[in-house]
Formats: C-alpha cells, sequence, structure tokens
C-alpha cells in the first residue's frame, strides 16, 4: 500500500524557514513567538551597549589625561619630583591610552557595521524600490540610471537631516571636553557615556551619509553586459567553472531551509553537477573551478561531511577547485528556528569558522597563499599557515572552551584574502575574499562587509604581480542589479553593506579584474565602473528535483595589451530527475 504521506517528498514542516514557501511576514511572526527575551538582552548589552560605553567613555578619559598632563606640567618647571611625575603620567597614558584607542575604535567600527551603514543603506534601497516600481516599464536604461542615482541623494539627505537632530537634542547632556568635572556617580558617568556615543556616532553619521550619498550618485551605475568580445588567435584564454550556493544538506532527503520543497531534495542534483563537470574537463580541460560560497546549507559538521565527501569522489576537480565561505557556511544558529541568537560568548561561530579554514585547508591549502601584511607581499601557503594551530583547531572542536576560542581568534582575520598566484607575471590569478558580516542571529544572516584590511591585503598582493590579471570571488553582490525587484526584501540586507565603496576601491584595476560572486542565486553578467561583474545561479535553490538548473564556464583571454576580456560563456545545464508525485 502506498503512503499517504511520502516522507521522501517532505511536508510543511520543511517549508518552516522557506523564504520562497513563506512571506517574509509570516516568518517575522514566528521569529517573534520563538525569541529569547533573556537572550536578546543580553546580545543586546554585549554587542551594542558595551561598545557603546566604551566608545563614550573615552574622550572622558582622555580629557582627564590632559587636564593631569597640563596641571604636572605647569609644576614641572618648579621642580625635578614633579618633572619625574610628569614622565610618569605621559608614559601612562602614552601606553595604557593606545589600547583605549583601540578599544574605542573597534567599537566604533563595530556600532558602525551594525547600525550606521545598515541604515543608510536600506533607506536608499527602499528609495530605489519606490522609484523602480513607479517608473514606467518602458523607462530607458538613462532614465533609470539617473533616478537611481538621485535616489541616493536623497537618502543621504534623509539620513543626514535625522542624524543632526539627534545631534542637536542630545549635544547639550553629552560632555566631550571637561573629563571628571562633568560626571558624579557610576551611573551618571554610564549615561553620560553612551550618549556621548549617541552625538559621536549623529555627527559622523550627518557627514558621512551625505559623503556615501554624494559618491554613490556620482559613481557609474551598474549595467548588463550586452556583448562578449570574440575569440582570438594572439590571447592566452582559461577556461573557469563558476559554481556557487550548493546548500548541501546532512540528509539523503533534507531539503534547504531557504528553499524548503521549492527546492530538490539531498544532494543529488551536486552529485550529477560534479560527474557531469568532470566529463566536460576531460573533453575540454578547466583552468579553475571557483565555489563562491553556501557550500553548506547551516555549517553543520554532517554538512561538510556530505560536501566534501562529493567532491572528493572527483580528484580531477578538486585539485582545480577553489572555495570561500557564504552566509549559510558562517551565521546560521539553526536551521529550524531563525529566532535563536547566537551570544558573542558562545563558542558556535568561531566553531563554524573553523569547519571553514578546514575544508579550505582539505580543498585548496597547498595552492594559495595568505598575505604578509609585515612584508608587503604574499607570505605562506594556507596549508602551512594552519599547520602550526591544528591541534588547537581539534582541542577547540572537542571541548569548545571559550580561553580557546581566544587564541584562535586572530587565525581567521589573517586567512584572508587568500591568493592563487597567477602562473607567469603577466598572468591570471585569483583572489579570495570573506565578504561577510559577523552576526549572531539567523534573520540577520545575509549581512555583507569587506573589511578596510582585506582590501588593503588585495591591493599587497595586486602590487607584487603589477602586470597580472585577476579574478577576484566573493560571496555577496556588491551593487544591486540595473532590474526591478519583485520585493524590497531581495534588496535591503542581502548584498555589500559598503559595495559603493569597494567598486571604488577596485578603480585601478579596471580592465585588469574581473568579480565572481554568488548569494542571489540568480546570473547576471554586467559590469559597474569598469569592472565586469560575473553572478553565478544557484543549481539547486530556484528549481524542484523535476526541473533543470545550469551553471557556467566562464572562458577569459589576455591579450598583449595585458587587459582582461570576457569571451562568450559555455552554460552547462543539469537535466531534473522524474518528480516523486
Amino acid at each position: 500500500m502506498r503512503p499517504a504521506i511520502d516522507p521522501r517528498g517532505g511536508d510543511i514542516e520543511d517549508d518552516a524557514s522557506s523564504s520562497k514557501r513563506r512571506s517574509l511576514l509570516s516568518l517575522a511572526g514566528s521569529l517573534l513567538a520563538e525569541i529569547s527575551l533573556p537572550k536578546l538582552i543580553l546580545a543586546f548589552t554585549l554587542l551594542v551597549v558595551v561598545p557603546g560605553l566604551a566608545l563614550g567613555a573615552a574622550p572622558i578619559l582622555a580629557a582627564i589625561w590632559f587636564g593631569k598632563l597640563s596641571s604636572k606640567l605647569g609644576s614641572a618647571l618648579v621642580g625635578v619630583w614633579p618633572a619625574v611625575l610628569l614622565l610618569i603620567v605621559v608614559g601612562v597614558g602614552w601606553f595604557g591610552g593606545r589600547p583605549l584607542l583601540r578599544l574605542a575604535e573597534n567599537s566604533f567600527w563595530s556600532l558602525n557595521s551594525l547600525v550606521v551603514q545598515p541604515g543608510y543603506a536600506v533607506c536608499r534601497e527602499a528609495l530605489r524600490q519606490v522609484v523602480d516600481l513607479l517608473l514606467p516599464a518602458q523607462a530607458s536604461k538613462t532614465r533609470r540610471s539617473r533616478v537611481r542615482a538621485a535616489a541616493a541623494l536623497v537618502a543621504g539627505g534623509m539620513i543626514s537631516g535625522l542624524a543632526l537632530i539627534v545631534l542637536v537634542v542630545l549635544l547639550p547632556h553629552a560632555d566631550l571636553l571637561r573629563g571628571a568635572a562633568g560626571v558624579g556617580s557610576p551611573k551618571h558617568l554610564a549615561a553620560v557615556a553612551l550618549t556621548n556615543a549617541a552625538v559621536l556616532i549623529a555627527a559622523y553619521l550627518a557627514a558621512a551619509a551625505m559623503v556615501w550619498a554624494i559618491a554613490d550618485a556620482a559613481m557609474a551605475q551598474p549595467r548588463d553586459l550586452e556583448q562578449f568580445e570574440q575569440p582570438r588567435e594572439d590571447v592566452r584564454t582559461w577556461r573557469i567553472a563558476h559554481l556557487s550556493d550548493v546548500h548541501v544538506v546532512g540528509e539523503r532527503y533534507g531539503f534547504r531551509l531557504e528553499s524548503g520543497r521549492s527546492g530538490p531534495r539531498g544532494n543529488e542534483r551536486l552529485a550529477r553537477l560534479l560527474a557531469q563537470l568532470d566529463l566536460v574537463h576531460a573533453s575540454d580541460p578547466l583552468d579553475a573551478i571557483v565555489l563562491s560560497g553556501d557550500m553548506t546549507d547551516a555549517g553543520r559538521s554532517s554538512e561538510w561531511a556530505e560536501f566534501l565527501g562529493a567532491v572528493l569522489r572527483h580528484p580531477r576537480l578538486v585539485e582545480r577547485m577553489l572555495i570561500i565561505p557564504g552566509n549559510h557556511d558562517l551565521n546560521i544558529v539553526d536551521r529550524a528556528n531563525p529566532a535563536r541568537l547566537d551570544l558573542p560568548t558562545s563558542p558556535n561561530k568561531r566553531l563554524r569558522k573553523l569547519r571553514v579554514l578546514s575544508a579550505m585547508g582539505v580543498v585548496q591549502g597547498e595552492r594559495v597563499r595568505i598575505v604578509d601584511r609585515a612584508a608587503r607581499r604574499l607570505g605562506t601557503t594556507f596549508a602551512s599557515a594552519l599547520q602550526p594551530h591544528l591541534e588547537e583547531i581539534a582541542r577547540f572542536a572537542d571541548v569548545g572552551r571559550p580561553w580557546l576560542s581566544r587564541r584562535l581568534s586572530q587565525l581567521w582575520t589573517d586567512a584572508f584574502p587568500l591568493v592563487l598566484p597567477p602562473d607567469a607575471e603577466d598572468g591570471l590569478g585569483i583572489i579570495l575574499l570573506d565578504s561577510n558580516a559577523d552576526t549572531h542571529f539567523s534573520f540577520t544572516n545575509a549581512l555583507g562587509m569587506v573589511s578596510v584590511d582585506q582590501a588593503r591585503g588585495l591591493e599587497l598582493a595586486c602590487a607584487q604581480y603589477p602586470h597580472a590579471c585577476w579574478i577576484i570571488v566573493l560571496h555577496h553582490h556588491v551593487v544591486e542589479y540595473p532590474r526591478p525587484a519583485r520585493a524590497l526584501s531581495e534588496r535591503v540586507g542581502t548584498a555589500l553593506i559598503n559595495g559603493n565603496w569597494f567598486v571604488r576601491r577596485l578603480k585601478p584595476l579596471a580592465g585588469r579584474t574581473v568579480l565572481m560572486h554568488g548569494h542571489r542565486h540568480i546570473d547576471w553578467i554586467g559590469e559597474c565602473g569598469g569592472i565586469p561583474i560575473l553572478s553565478a545561479p544557484s543549481p539547486v535553490m530556484e528549481a524542484t528535483d523535476d526541473v533543470p538548473t545550469y551553471f557556467y564556464i566562464h572562458k577569459l583571454a589576455i591579450g598583449s595589451d595585458r587587459r582582461l576580456r570576457l569571451l562568450p560563456p559555455q552554460r552547462i545545464t543539469i537535466e531534473g530527475e522524474p518528480s516523486l508525485h
């Protein structure tokens, strides 16, 4: 007898966190019902209140130190011991002040990435969404670009105006210059410090929002790439397979949390993709296989075991494969409950990062190199950099103690960017970035940001090979595509928060680089600011088992002028299989 419910086809429980099967309003309702209020309060305290106190207390302590310094400086002229005491005060301020300044700086950028830049990005994209809906379908691309640029200016003005209002209201209650004279009890000190932090952030936001807006409006708007270069005999070519967002699950019939039953069951689609890619490589060899993030659906150990098991069955592909972390590899706290929080003190976030590092060591560790910032050039291989930490990593994975986590905290930061050097001074290299913003909340898992430190590492690698061309791989899309989105949720919280800044930072590499990313699950080939941008479709997220999916093999060429060209790509189709019903 046939079962009334075929368990292989899943049921409504598999759609619990699916944005393809449920509306965001429905998901938000479930989230509010499941949120743990004590954990939310503690997370807010550690991520917002503590950085705010550190930032706000910095000017108070600095004013106290300068006050002591000036008084000792006056008395130092009338004796030896006051001069000695003056040197002690200067030394304490110099050596003790630098950690304080670092703490204040880190707190400022923590609040900036958590609140300030996302606020501007949400306002900008909301205005652009309204504009796209109001513009007639037949509006020209030029008109759309101009209106999108104007929306950035309006958003900047709105955010700047709100910040100025906050500044005017709070400034009388702040105390940035008087030091101890402006505070009383510890309770009053905390209130003044938080007010100081709000004033500093508001002043920064009032100015920065307009700077961002003007820069966004003035930069070249993204556009579709309408034609490719035609093949020529006098150029060197590379074939690069671009995969992304395979979202491997840990169960044979498991569904992806984001697509639910709107996506395929289990990992059979990936297995057939790899087998097909192996055949393609055998007939026309590939130079590299780039997988731009979200190898797993939630970064669980069982999912990494399935992913590594699948790819290691194809050694000819693995020796050409390069992977980077996606938001699902790092930022999903609980597949079944998007309301669940990871506290900053939890070892789980660090554990997900260490799983990524371990997988990257297996797949590409001997071929890619880290950037030695001190020497301002490429350093050792990633495998060699990882080697001294293997015992610590294994121990942390076994016991998860926070004190071990602190010792490994720098390992992740030092790992990116990873660089596959070009095979010749004027060849083609590949740079791998981590574009994931830190989050401890599954519902905000998609935020992205490229750090200044990674951008500097990228520039050091490119400076070492000034005549080479580069593929830069990251997970998040750097700009919104120049096409109307179905919903605001597709635009907000998914692109890089500082994507426009990153594109401008890459301007010196225009003509020598191409960006590859995933994250959106759909394909787009375009350019922005002279930088070609290639978005990879997901072979598993937008189609059920019976529907075919596809990916691209891109062909890149470098001519005698040392410029990187895009040739027509090859589209590889993965056929569907019969439905269970």
